[in-house]
C-alpha cells in the first residue's frame, strides 16, 4: 500500500491487489498521530468526510452505512435472542449505533484499543455516535485479545469484530487463540462476525485461513456473507460469521416488520448475502 496526495485528491493505492481508489478532496480537517497509528479526517467533495487510519481509508460519510449495517444486523438477526453484544474495534461507533437500534439488546461493550478515534469520530462523525450516551452501553479503551481472554465463560451472546486489516495490533484478532477465547465467553447460540476482507483480492489470502481458525476453535458452523463497499480495495467486502451451532437463517418476521429504519440491508438483502459465488465453491 502507498498513499498518493496532492491539492484535490486523496488516493489508496493497493499494490497487492493491483487497485487504486481516489476520492476529490476539499481539505485536510484534523491530523494527529495517537500511540497507536496515524488518523487524518479530510473534507471531500462527493463523499463527504473521510477517515483515514495509517494511510487506510477506514470510512466515508456517504458509504459506511452498508458496512455497519452489514456487520450487525445479519448476526444479530441471526441469534434467537441476542442480550449482550460485545463489539471489538468499531472505534468510528457506527457498528454501536446500528447495535443499539435493537432493543431487545440489553448490554453493549465496546473494547476500541485507540480512544483518540472514537473521540476524533464524535467530533467529525456525529451522526454516528448517537448511541454512545445510551445507558446500555460501556466503552473499555483497552486490547481486545486481552480483554476476551479474560471474558466470563457463556457471558455473550454476539461479538461483532469490526477491525482493522489483520495487520499491526489487529493481527492477533485473526488467529485461532482469539477465536477460542470468543468460543469460551459465548453463550450456547452465540455468534461471531468478523470482517474478512475483499473476496476478489484476499479469499485465499486472509477469508479461508479464517473459516480454517474459527473451525478449529470448535465453531460448528462459518459462512461468508457478501456487499459492496465503494471505499475499500475492490469495492467488494465480506464478514464471516460463526457459531456454536447452527446459524438460524433468520428472524424473518422481525426483519420483514423492522421496528427501525435501514438503509442498504432488509429481509431479501439478509438471505442474498449468503449466496456463495461459484468461483469461490
Amino acid at each position: 500500500m502507498k498513499i498518493q496526495k496532492n491539492d484535490n485528491w486523496f488516493t489508496e493505492v493497493a499494490e497487492e491487489v493491483g487497485c487504486a481508489f481516489s476520492l476529490k478532496t476539499s481539505c485536510l480537517l484534523h491530523q494527529e498521530t495517537s500511540a497507536y497509528q496515524n488518523i487524518e479526517i479530510f473534507q471531500t467533495q462527493h463523499f463527504g468526510n473521510l477517515m483515514v487510519l495509517d494511510g487506510f481509508i477506514m470510512l466515508s460519510a456517504r458509504d459506511n452505512f452498508i458496512y455497519h449495517e452489514m456487520m450487525s444486523h445479519p448476526a444479530l438477526f441471526s441469534h434467537p435472542s441476542p442480550r449482550h453484544v460485545v463489539i471489538v474495534g468499531g472505534g468510528d461507533c457506527g457498528t454501536l449505533q446500528q447495535v443499539a437500534k435493537h432493543t431487545c439488546v440489553e448490554k453493549i461493550t465496546q473494547i476500541e484499543i485507540d480512544e483518540r478515534v472514537t473521540r476524533i469520530a464524535e467530533k467529525y462523525f456525529p451522526e454516528l455516535c448517537i448511541a454512545n450516551e445510551d445507558t446500555r452501553v460501556t466503552f473499555e479503551f483497552r486490547d481486545a485479545i486481552e480483554w476476551m481472554q479474560y471474558a466470563q465463560e457463556n457471558s455473550v451472546d454476539v461479538i461483532i469484530v469490526d477491525s482493522t486489516d489483520p495487520i499491526g495490533p489487529a493481527e492477533g484478532l485473526f488467529k485461532k487463540d482469539f477465536y477460542a477465547h470468543c468460543y469460551t465467553a459465548l453463550s450456547a447460540q452465540g455468534i461471531l462476525i468478523q470482517q474478512s476482507e475483499s473476496p476478489l483480492a484476499h479469499w485465499q489470502s486472509i477469508t479461508q485461513p479464517m473459516h480454517k481458525e474459527m473451525r478449529a476453535a470448535e465453531f460448528i458452523q462459518t459462512k461468508t456473507l457478501f456487499f459492496p463497499l465503494p471505499v475499500y480495495p475492490t469495492g467488494w467486502w465480506s464478514a464471516t460469521m460463526a457459531a456454536k451451532n447452527d446459524i438460524h437463517l433468520v428472524r424473518d418476521i422481525e426483519v420483514k416488520q423492522c421496528a427501525f429504519e435501514t438503509k442498504y440491508y432488509n429481509y431479501d438483502i439478509h438471505l442474498a448475502a449468503f449466496a456463495m459465488p461459484n468461483y469461490l465453491q
